[in-house]
């Protein structure tokens, strides 16, 4: 290959006459589709080269939730979820367009969009489906939580001051099981590829500024209090069923 810029690079590959944009970009971003239709968009690709990721539908009505407007979560959903979702699609694929003689670094920065990509769309269909309920704890999960944390307000206490740290910034809270040694910790997560190495996610919540700005602005706290309120604790304990399962 000859010799060229990173710059030039990343701005487009071509092949077949295809124009690739290969750019960085936030979850509610779109990426262009390429301008023809080439092999990875065929069912015959390999699986991990396919880019076939579906959005799935919220699992509630987005006028019930308490403190959380319709409004808020569609967008949340459809531009931020949704754009994730399409992101990693198109990634997927141009990983299967990238020539053989493509400098390593290039491939890197797309595995590295793939992995972020991947991880916010699998975190927002968590935090999505562990919403929707009446915020009253019940069942398994609240002896899960007496017995690492002493009582349920020890935990609710961490969780949401773990929350509160991320206020302002981007990231995501995890009550997470870990499958490695069986322990159950509340973890902070600054983005997407933070996450804990046999972390089983029990209860997510998202504290990007795109999850609550429309409703709260800057006041995170009054967002998480919110997002408590509309727990599916039906959901955290199907999970933690699971995980101890495994």
């Amino acid at each position: 290959m000859d010799k060229i810029s990173r710059r030039e690079i990343m701005g487009s590959f071509v092949k077949g006459g295809t124009a690739l944009a290969l750019v960085t970009l936030p979850d509610n971003m779109s990426i262009a589709q390429p301008a023809e239709i080439g092999f990875w968009q065929s069912a015959s690709a390999p699986p991990a080269f396919r880019g076939q990721h579906k959005i799935k539908p919220l699992p509630f009505d987005p006028t019930k939730l308490k403190g959380l407007s319709e409004k808020l979560i569609t967008s949340h959903h459809e531009n931020n979820y949704g754009g994730a979702v399409k992101a990693l699609n198109i990634i997927e694929q141009r990983l299967a367009e990238l020539p053989k003689d493509a400098p390593p670094y290039i491939y890197g920065d797309l595995k590295r969009e793939e992995m972020l990509r991947t991880n916010s769309m699998v975190l927002h269909e968590l935090y999505f489906a562990n919403l929707g309920g009446d915020g009253k704890a019940s069942g398994k999960i609240v002896d899960l939580l007496k017995q690492w944390f002493g009582s349920y307000e020890r935990w609710e206490e961490e969780f949401k001051k773990t929350a509160a740290a991320l206020g302002g910034g981007s990231g995501w809270v995890m009550l997470n099981y870990n499958l490695h040694n069986g322990e159950v910790h509340n973890y902070w997560s600054w983005d997407h590829t933070n996450n804990l190495a046999f972390g089983y996610p029990l209860l997510v919540i998202d504290m990007y500024e795109h999850s609550y700005h429309m409703d709260y602005g800057a006041r995170a706290q009054a967002y998480i209090d919110a997002f408590m309120q509309n727990i599916n604790w039906d959901e955290v304990n199907r999970r933690s069923e699971a995980a101890a399962k495994r």
